[in-house]
């Protein structure tokens, strides 16, 4: 072709169409379902998207005409020295009135200063303002932002303009694109799966379509063979009267000798040994079952009350305590104080070693190490104990085992499912543990740091 368009007289450079060959590994896509799914799901989008997008471009517009009353000039004032046109002091802009950052010593706030990020960042016109409004949506620097305005306007009412605009730009308009995404990923995939399970059941009811028909076949052949062997045995019938005159005169006499072998064996059991040995041993026996019963009957009583649901929120109102106690810990705090904290830890700790112990002689060992929460438990309580120990050894010591016992209220998420006023199943991961998580890292930053 390119050897036609050099004759037609044509520069055209066909080297050009060679970047269409990096389209080449989509064809990938076509053996992976998976990334078919992705794929359709985000062609679909895209009008939702373009829908979203100009949203989003009306939400700039909207914050970047306000950017533009409040702010425009303001970034170009810095702090100079008073004796020489040098250069600003620091790379921050200033006010020359309260409440904006008044330049101190031998330097005055004037102009002219290019501005933050080399003059990019700033209000001056429209597209610098959109430019910026869409830098602080991203959250990507949007503080130095914030912090460049309270220095040139002061910060009294400056959040009133960055607040909404994060929360609605970022928080919401871009989270719509997620949204969007999800919903047609979800979308394809039912599709999806929807036509899996009608080529499966197409392809089972055909499957039984041909075994109904085999089967009708077997039966038409065994009704023909049926017949055979119906005018067979008109034709064998008085050489079978015979054989069968015989065989049940054979069956007689053999019940008769199994009768006769049967009595032989009741007289050997009547005067045998494994019997009478047997209730010789059960005199013996009966005192160790007689313990054995009530220690299983104790057992029992055990299961049930670890099992019970008052224990189970006894136990976690004394864990919420506990983290209570762990989280009153603070800088410079009472003598008084560190030695209650100190014996309560004791408390809590025998508190907890005794619900570990009741749990695994109710449960066994084998049910007690089978929940993963009481697998963590073990290795809380096991922790504290070496704590304890090691600081016995080596006073003044501590690894901050203790703190993780804050975690133990995150067994209270096992009962969420009993209340119906809860979010769907599928909301309730990411919403639901995030303030206890946060809490649990709060009271671990306090045991690492105080």
């Amino acid at each position: 072709m390119k050897m036609i368009l050099a004759t037609a007289g044509t520069d055209f450079d066909l080297r050009t169409l060679r970047a269409v060959r990096v389209l080449r590994p989509l064809k990938l896509v076509s053996g992976i379902p998976s990334l078919q799914v992705v794929l359709k799901s985000i062609m679909k989008a895209m009008v939702p998207l373009l829908q979203i997008g100009l949203l989003l471009f009306f939400a700039i517009l909207m914050f970047a005409i306000i950017g533009l009353e409040f702010y425009m000039g303001k970034f170009h004032k810095a702090c100079f020295p008073n004796s020489t046109d040098a250069d600003p002091v620091g790379d921050f802009p200033c006010g020359r009135e309260a409440p904006a950052r008044l330049c101190e010593g031998d330097t005055e706030c004037r102009e002219y200063w290019a501005g933050p990020n080399f003059g990019i960042t700033n209000f001056d016109n429209f597209a610098f303002a959109m430019l910026t409004v869409f830098q602080c949506i991203t959250m990507e620097g949007w503080t130095d932002i914030l912090y460049n305005t309270n220095d040139a306007a002061g910060n009294t009412w400056n959040w009133l303009y960055f607040l909404p605009l994060i929360i609605i730009g970022s928080f919401f308009m871009l989270n719509l694109v997620l949204g969007v995404l999800s919903g047609e990923f979800a979308k394809e995939r039912e599709r999806v799966e929807n036509r899996r399970a009608f080529l499966k059941l197409r392809r089972q009811q055909q499957i039984e379509r041909e075994l109904n028909g085999y089967l009708e076949w077997i039966f038409k052949a065994e009704e023909v063979m049926l017949a055979e062997e119906d005018k067979n045995a008109e034709e064998k019938s008085p050489l079978d009267a015979v054989l069968k005159r015989a065989a049940t005169k054979k069956s007689r006499n053999d019940l008769i000798h199994a009768e006769e072998g049967e009595d032989r064996f009741a007289d050997l059991c009547a005067v045998g040994s494994p019997f009478a040995r047997a209730s010789l041993k059960s005199g013996k026996t009966e005192s160790s079952s007689y313990f054995r019963r009530k220690e299983k009957m104790f057992r029992f009583f055990i299961r049930r009350l670890v099992k019970a649901q008052s224990f189970y929120w006894v136990v976690l109102c004394v864990v919420a305590l506990n983290t209570l106690c762990v989280a009153m810990v603070h800088y410079h705090q009472p003598q008084r104080l560190t030695t209650a904290l100190y014996f309560a830890e004791f408390v809590f700790l025998g508190l907890f070693l005794t619900e570990m112990s009741l749990k695994m002689y109710g449960l066994g060992p084998r049910s007690y190490f089978r929940s993963s929460f009481n697998c963590f438990d073990f290795g809380v309580i096991v922790g504290s104990i070496f704590e304890v120990v090691w600081a016995a050894i080596k006073p003044g010591t501590s690894f901050g085992i203790s703190v993780l016992r804050a975690l133990r209220l995150l067994r209270i998420f096992k009962v969420t499912k009993r209340f119906g006023a809860l979010p769907p199943p599928a909301l309730r991961p990411p919403l639901l543990p995030r303030e206890e998580v946060v809490r649990c890292y709060c009271t671990l930053a306090v045991g690492l740091a105080s």
